[in-house]
């Protein structure tokens, strides 16, 4: 029978107060001289003068900062201040996504819902700002994604790129973050759900759907026309859910 660990994570294990301490001195040294991301910061030497540390606590702090996207190892070319990334976000709701996935699916329900919010909600600013050029790549993806699913194939890349340009003509950056951090996390949580062999064309005919509301310039169909791309993926969900 297998057994579980329950003892307490060895201090090796989980990061120190030092190595937080050194990692909250560099994230401060990097504000204070106004760095940007993508900004070389000084050499592990000079850094270890800079913020007072060991070599080896400065080395344990960058590993922190590192797995949290604040900054960027390149080896042999130095560590980099971060890109803004939402990758941390995406590994735990994707962790607690799958762990609860066999019981209830809790987690992917709220990340349908928090799709949806933002799509709808942004709805009449979305028509707003759409040019001639988005509304004709979005509706050469719908039209990708129908053709795939005619034919019984995939079509997760194109729905990833269907979402993303239609947050794009914002101009948000963050907000497209979140898009597809909430898109990898259904993605990579959905094939959990039982789903039926005409969820795929369904799913695509309602991007179809989505387009024609952006092509009439009409919020109200265009926010139902979001509530139906997810009606299918609720659907699953509740079904999940029954004993």
């Amino acid at each position: 029978m297998t057994t579980i660990d329950a003892s307490p994570l060895r201090g090796a294990e989980r990061p120190s107060p030092r190595r937080q301490e050194v990692a909250t001195r560099i994230k401060e040294y990097i504000l204070r001289n106004r760095l940007k991301p993508g900004n070389l910061l000084p050499t592990e030497t000079e850094l270890c003068e800079a913020v007072g540390a060991s070599r080896s606590s400065v080395r344990e702090a960058v590993k922190i900062l590192s797995a949290l996207d604040i900054v960027e190892v390149r080896h042999g070319h130095g560590t980099f201040v971060g890109r803004m990334s939402l990758n941390a976000l995406v590994e735990s709701l994707t962790f607690r996504g799958l762990l609860s996935g066999e019981d209830d699916h809790h987690v992917l329900a709220q990340v349908v819902d928090i799709r949806q919010t933002l799509e709808q909600g942004l709805a009449a600013t979305v028509i707003d700002a759409l040019d001639e050029e988005h509304r004709s790549e979005l509706s050469a993806l719908a039209d990708e994604m129908h053709s795939r699913a005619a034919q019984g194939e995939d079509f997760l890349d194109v729905d990833r790129a269907f979402h993303l340009k239609l947050m794009e003509p914002l101009g948000n950056d963050l907000l497209v973050q979140l898009t597809e951090a909430f898109w990898q996390v259904q993605a990579i949580v959905a094939p959990t759900l039982r789903t039926e062999p005409e969820d795929r064309v369904i799913t695509a005919q309602r991007h179809q759907a989505i387009v024609a509301a952006l092509t009439a310039g009409d919020a109200a169909a265009l926010r139902s026309a979001i509530a139906e791309h997810y009606a299918p993926i609720r659907a699953s969900i509740a079904r999940a859910a029954q004993p």
